[in-house]
């Protein structure tokens, strides 16, 4: 087996496929994609709702028809891959460590390497709910896998905890399938998901949903028999005197995604305290140089199209780090780099921070809000002086937000300090 490679590319999912494409049309022929799953596509495989590809394909996909695309644009340019394969490790070398059955522990060596390791739901052990451990409890992410891949039924009375995108789409998959959702509970005062599946996958089934509630305990030993919701306050607490019992026979979590990051930490990759993924550079380059990341395992997306277009410019900045564009990619001095600032109600920006000579001749700054706000205002400050002052009739922390920085504006401005990206009331 070849040991040495130009760059490795752990996932195989959206992510990882659109990297590699992006990364062999940018002039690089020994690479490898490196899957843990017996095969491509990710977590799309299991999405078999329509609503992918609008942006990239201007037509609406299903999640398998959607990887598919981009597998065969993988096997179409002669990408390798291997399936069934375990990442172990990786050095700050950039030292890969990889297992399966064929060929057992192996080392490869890469210039660079992609992290696109997608990311993971919240387990009950995070939630702090009361109660005994019976059969019936569910993450919203496994009960769609159960339902659409391996053709089994979680259960017939469904109440669903969160109200994240997987949540509210299995509310509806669990209702087509002839199960009855009795209601779905958030705990925050306002939806996790997109308003669209709001509308199509609540609504449009009359199906309840309660904000400001959670599961405050889990009635059953052997088997959900049912659960207790109460109303909470502004602090998360639960109210005396809300709760209210629903017997049910299947509780799914849909309670937030984690970027999927023990390998990056291992590696010693800094680590974003906002978001668990790593903090970035303008190239989508990590601390190490030469390691990059892109798709869930560095933000959690709402929508795959937008995976697949940072994982293309992952890949090609990737290859011009491969090619000898070092200096472009990683700079040779960490001050140069300029931080995005994050306040007043932005939560966290992907990069973070920017080098002016990094930059293409326009950088898209993707960024999430930390609560609803209406009829409000985007502003992006450089030092003190506002440059983009953008109406937002409506914005929400489940839908992500952009912006756009011009290379030439920045450039401008010598000895700028900190770029400060807030929300202002109108």
């Amino acid at each position: 087996m070849q040991n040495n490679y130009d760059l490795v590319i752990v996932g195989g999912g959206p992510a990882g496929l659109a990297a590699a494409e992006a990364a062999r049309k940018n002039g690089i022929e020994n690479m490898i994609i490196l899957e843990r799953d017996k095969e491509l596509g990710g977590i799309l495989n299991q999405c078999i709702h329509n609503g992918f590809g609008l942006h990239t394909f201007k037509e609406e996909l299903t999640g398998p028809e959607y990887a598919q695309r981009f597998i065969d644009r993988v096997k179409e340019l002669n990408i390798p891959y291997k399936l069934n394969t375990m990442v172990m490790d990786i050095s700050e070398q950039k030292e890969v460590t990889i297992m399966n059955r064929e060929e057992g522990l192996q080392k490869l060596q890469a210039k660079s390497v992609i992290l696109a390791m997608g990311c993971r739901e919240r387990p009950r052990g995070a939630l702090n709910i009361p109660g005994y451990r019976p059969a019936g409890i569910y993450s919203a992410g496994t009960a769609q896998r159960l339902v659409n891949m391996e053709g089994f039924m979680p259960g017939r009375e469904v109440v669903i905890l969160g109200s994240g995108d997987i949540g509210l789409i299995m509310a509806r998959r669990m209702t087509l399938e002839g199960a009855k959702v009795k209601v779905v509970a958030e705990l925050m005062p306002y939806s996790g998901g997109l308003k669209r599946n709001i509308v199509q996958c609540l609504d449009d089934f009359g199906i309840p949903l309660k904000l400001s509630h959670t599961v405050i305990d889990i009635d059953g030993k052997e088997r959900v028999k049912g659960i207790t919701l109460a109303q909470v306050d502004g602090r998360g607490k639960p109210i005396p005197g809300t709760e209210e019992y629903y017997s049910c026979d299947t509780l799914l979590l849909s309670v937030g995604l984690i970027p999927e990051n023990e390998l990056s930490k291992e590696a010693g990759v800094e680590l974003s305290p906002v978001t668990s993924g790593p903090v970035v550079n303008e190239s989508l380059e990590t601390s190490i140089p030469g390691v990059f990341a892109c798709g869930n395992v560095l933000h959690v997306h709402d929508l795959v199209d937008f995976v697949s277009e940072e994982a293309a410019a992952a890949g090609k900045n990737a290859a011009r780090y491969i090619l000898g564009n070092k200096e472009r990619i990683s700079g040779d001095a960490e001050e140069k780099a300029i931080p995005i600032v994050p306040t007043e109600g932005v939560r966290y920006t992907v990069p973070s921070h920017i080098r002016v000579d990094g930059m293409e001749e326009q950088l898209k700054v993707r960024f999430r809000v930390g609560a609803v706000y209406s009829k409000c205002y985007v502003s992006v400050y450089l030092d003190g002086e506002r440059i983009i002052h953008k109406r937002r009739p409506v914005m929400a922390p489940g839908e992500m937000e952009e912006i756009l920085l011009k290379k030439e504006e920045l450039r401008e401005r010598e000895g700028l300090a900190q770029i400060t990206v807030k929300i202002e009331e109108a």
